[in-house]
């Protein structure tokens, strides 16, 4: 049921046509992110869960930043669409 609402976010077309984009990729790392935030709030000792979701985290904000410099309109609507934070700037 979760997973559904998240994937109606992209259309079925734009999911084959563009599985490589940045926007695809965090979409993808987003939707991984909640299952295991939502299944660590059940098993807080799953040490193993709880590095799968630092990596995560590291790729989608290594990507977030990618994107910020390359097109900071496709950056904002992704952020907006996704409903995550922005990027902190050193």
């Amino acid at each position: 049921m979760v997973k559904n609402t998240f994937i109606s976010g992209f259309s079925q077309e734009e999911k084959e046509e563009n599985r490589g984009s940045v926007e695809f990729q965090v979409f993808s790392f987003t939707n991984k992110i909640r299952r295991l935030t939502s299944h660590l709030q059940l098993h807080r000792k799953d040490y193993l869960s709880q590095r799968g979701l630092r990596q995560i985290l590291g790729k989608r904000q290594r990507l977030l930043a990618y994107l910020s410099k390359k097109s900071r309109v496709r950056y904002k609507e992704l952020i907006g669409r996704l409903d995550i934070r922005e990027l902190k700037t050193h």
